[in-house]
């Protein structure tokens, strides 16, 4: 009680603190009165509390603040104890731009309800919103998140959910714009339930564990929707991926599931729905990747499986590079695409099995449901492609249409191994689990 008056007459000490400490003695001493009584503080415009920043001094362990609608334009809130922190509907915190809003230094910390806005570029520090250093068990909860640099940071952290939050930015250049969601060196995080646009990457990861992505929708990101690098045993599923420059880029991480998402209309040079670089022993099952320049680029990518996908109207379906090997690709739907499968490589580094092919003409004899003369999906147009890719001018044109029948006949030049044995003869259902193989 000592310390919270102490802290209480400096900052109403003559020149200490901004406005919003302007208190007389005896409110102050009405307030720390009604912490005896009471663990709710009540922040407000034109009331006895009018500072986000003062409840929190005046905060213990356990108690709520709740944010009456208003403006809150003050220094970094630093919450270093572990409160509730809940915004009426119309409670915005901003600042200068120079700053960041709100720290997060302290276990069990929950934020919600408030709008952050307005943290401008730095090209020295990853100024946030809110940011989540050394804390644990923190709960970021359906909050709005309007113009910021980067919105939610999270940096050696464990336990923390970030559910429901929407969050708007307004970048117009990679180099200066930051994430949406960004993690560093954390691990068990929740990130379920939110809506991300207009940043540099929608959600980032780097150096993250044992995490979960759900839910998510993450469009018209200047660069990623989803960009996650050096994180093991993390799982992404039933997320939106739209429209975002380069679509998903999953690097140098293994044991990784991605499920049931879907990627679409990445479109543009350079740009896939999800780009494998290096990443191993993981599951990639029940997506749907629909109208992107690439749906999966593996590069370096080794024994993963790739199972039950849907690829519908991409360029090209899937991009697998020689360095990728050991990969089962199975029971997948590839239905118009401009190529099912492109390679730089002759030799079989992957195995193809049991997929649905629009473009196969076999037949079934033996009524099994699966082709009895394999499939090579990989066509002589696009192996050509692969290595001199101005050639795609010439994608409709009869000499294309020529060679590619010639080569159905005398398969001579596309890679001899790369074929399904076995194609199915009908479309896989993406919505019930398939068991039979053959």
């Amino acid at each position: 009680m000592f310390a919270v008056l102490a802290i209480l007459l400096v900052q109403l000490a003559p020149g200490a603190g901004t406005s919003a400490f302007r208190q007389d003695s005896s409110a102050a001493h009405a307030i720390v009165t009604e912490h005896a009584t009471y663990q709710t503080w009540t922040v407000t415009p034109t009331g006895r509390l009018t500072s986000v920043s003062v409840a929190v001094a005046l905060a213990q362990d356990g108690d709520s603040i709740v944010v009456r609608a208003g403006e809150y334009s003050e220094p970094v809130i630093a919450v270093d104890r572990s409160v509730t922190i809940v915004g009426e509907p119309g409670a915005v915190i901003s600042g200068s731009g120079e700053h960041e809003l709100l720290a997060v230094l302290a276990d069990n910390v929950t934020i919600s309800g408030l709008t952050f806005r307005g943290v401008k570029k730095s090209f020295l520090e990853d100024r946030s919103a809110i940011r989540v250093e050394e804390a644990s068990n923190c709960i970021i909860d359906d909050n709005l998140f309007l113009d910021n640099f980067f919105a939610i940071y999270v940096a050696k952290s464990s336990g923390c959910i970030i559910v429901r939050n929407t969050i708007k930015g307004q970048a117009r250049r990679e180099t200066e714009a930051g994430n949406g969601i960004h993690l560093w060196y954390s691990k068990n995080v929740q990130i379920t339930e939110n809506r991300i646009s207009g940043h540099r990457d929608g959600i980032y990861f780097e150096f993250v564990e044992d995490s979960r992505v759900a839910d998510n929708t993450s469009e018209n990101n200047l660069r990623y929707g989803l960009h996650f690098m050096f994180s093991d045993r993390c799982t992404y599923e039933r997320n939106r991926f739209v429209a975002n420059h380069a679509g998903v880029a999953v690097m140098y991480s293994e044991e990784v599931a991605i499920l049931n998402n879907s990627f679409e209309r990445n479109w543009g040079t350079a740009s896939f729905g999800l780009l494998m670089k290096e990443i191993d022993n993981s599951r990639i099952e029940r997506n749907q990747f629909i109208s992107n320049s690439v749906g999966i680029f593996s590069e370096g990518s080794n024994r993963s499986s790739i199972d039950l996908n849907t690829f519908f109207r991409n360029g090209w379906a899937i991009k697998i590079m020689a360095n990728s090997e050991d990969n089962l690709v199975t029971r997948n739907n590839f239905e118009r695409n401009s190529f099912d499968v492109s390679t730089n490589s002759r030799s079989a580094v992957s195995t193809f099995r049991n997929n649905y092919w629009d473009t196969y003409d076999g037949f079934d004899l033996d009524h099994d449901g699966f082709g009895d003369m394999p499939h090579r999906p990989v066509t002589l147009f696009s192996f050509v492609v692969e290595q001199y890719e101005p050639a795609l001018v010439l994608l409709n044109s009869p000499l294309v249409k020529v060679l590619s029948a010639t080569e159905e006949v005398l398969p001579v030049l596309t890679p001899a191994m790369f074929v399904d044995a076995a194609p199915s003869l009908r479309r896989w259902s993406i919505s019930q689990p398939q068991t039979d193989q053959k």
